[in-house]
């Protein structure tokens, strides 16, 4: 596989070809932060934390690292009063839905978010994605879905396929950045299977 000459925040690294801003700055040791991406798992861009700014040919926009291809010549910039700008905002208004989060609370401290900015929403969900993945791209069971969207959209258990498949293996619990997943499973398996929850209890 053919390199490519990159510089991410000044410095020139070699990245191979095919691989995402992402890939090339882990590789390199370069933190961008993410959470959605997983790195066994297609990537998604669906939190955008990982927004970079890139430049090629003297122009400069604005990508999702877990997305965007490298190519020769690509100058990124991870820390940028933009970019930083960006990921502040995000992360308050992920934090109206999970003020909780300790991943969540972790990025507010480096990037100053505030996580009283917003009011805060009924729903734990910040809609990563990374269960509904994993449970379809590494399972094949597409025992999770979205429901609804836009703000509304939320995660949901097929309680069929769930009462099923679930309980000996909750291998996406660990993967949810908050308490969404477990919550959402717990209250699925009251409903919708409480026989099974008084025998594992």
């Amino acid at each position: 596989m053919s390199k490519i000459l990159i510089k991410i925040d000044g410095r020139e690294f070699e990245a191979s070809e095919g691989m995402t801003i992402l890939q090339a700055a882990k590789e390199v040791g370069v933190e961008i932060p993410t959470l959605c991406y997983y790195e066994k798992l297609e990537p998604y861009g669906g939190c955008r934390l990982c927004t970079v700014e890139a430049e090629i040919r003297g122009r400069s926009k604005l990508v999702a690292a877990c997305l965007y291809p490298v190519e020769k010549d690509l100058i990124v910039r991870t820390r940028t009063e933009k970019v930083d700008q960006i990921r502040k905002m995000l992360l308050e208004l992920m934090l109206a839905h999970a003020p909780a989060s300790r991943d969540l609370q972790a990025y507010a401290e480096e990037y100053g978010a505030d996580k009283n900015r917003f009011q805060k929403e009924s729903s734990f969900c910040i809609h990563c994605g990374l269960c509904v993945r994993y449970c379809a791209e590494i399972k094949k069971k597409e025992v999770i879905t979205f429901v609804d969207r836009g703000t509304n959209r939320e995660i949901s258990f097929i309680p069929e396929i769930a009462s099923q498949e679930c309980e000996n293996c909750k291998e996406c619990f660990p993967l949810c950045p908050t308490e969404a997943l477990q919550a959402a499973y717990v209250l699925t398996q009251a409903l919708s299977f409480p026989s099974l929850q008084s025998v594992t209890e």
